[in-house]
């Protein structure tokens, strides 16, 4: 389970980040950074994928109600320019960059889930494994996958075709036998093969 340890190690205020959306064939990547509150932190902060929807969107509420707050989202025409790396560096900057103009000073340090860091002047640290280890980073994954997924729900009823509502974006086997039949839609990443590959002519 999550705890402070790594938090305690920093200089305050400590922000948590951590991205969701790097795998899906369509849909933004979404980045979220949290300063947990001294008190009252939620109970429950876990990994979001160890969550279910259900939990993401209550303990999402709480964190947005109790914590600081922010939040970066590259759309897939971005994605396809920078490609998906860049693009998750880019939102989690915007993250941390809505978090210090909260505050209005730089976080003390920032946690980061994974194994390399965006060129920002932040002091801050890789954590792999980070959203079980660090529950400013278990934070911000469930803040990002909460947001992240009800933009695809949203989207989903524009593009029914693709079951966003249920795959989020993902390449499961509807998805990519949607895409087949249909095309891509404005929101798939063209960049991604199965998206570039549903766009070729038959011969």
């Amino acid at each position: 389970m999550p705890g402070l340890i790594h938090e305690k190690r920093c200089l305050p205020p400590v922000a948590g980040v951590d991205e969701a959306g790097r795998g899906p064939l369509a849909g933004p990547v979404v980045a979220a950074a949290v300063v947990l509150p001294a008190r009252r932190v939620p109970r429950g902060l876990d990994d979001s994928k160890k969550l279910t929807a259900k939990e993401r969107a209550r303990l999402c509420a709480l964190i947005e109600e109790r914590a600081v707050v922010g939040v970066g989202v590259v759309e897939p025409q971005e994605i396809d320019t920078l490609n998906i790396y860049w693009a998750t560096m880019k939102a989690m900057t915007l993250a941390v960059d809505q978090i210090a103009a909260t505050l209005g000073c730089v976080p003390g340090h920032v946690l980061v889930d994974g194994n390399r860091l965006p060129r920002w002047s932040y002091a801050a640290t890789a954590l792999v494994g980070g959203d079980g280890l660090s529950l400013s980073i278990a934070a911000a994954s469930i803040v990002a996958k909460h947001r992240r997924d009800a933009i695809m729900i949203a989207h989903a009823e524009a593009h029914p075709h693709y079951g966003w509502a249920s795959n989020k974006g993902y390449g499961c086997a509807a998805h990519l036998a949607a895409l087949r039949e249909h095309g891509p839609s404005p929101l798939h990443r063209r960049s991604f093969a199965p998206v570039a590959q549903a766009e070729l002519p038959l011969r």
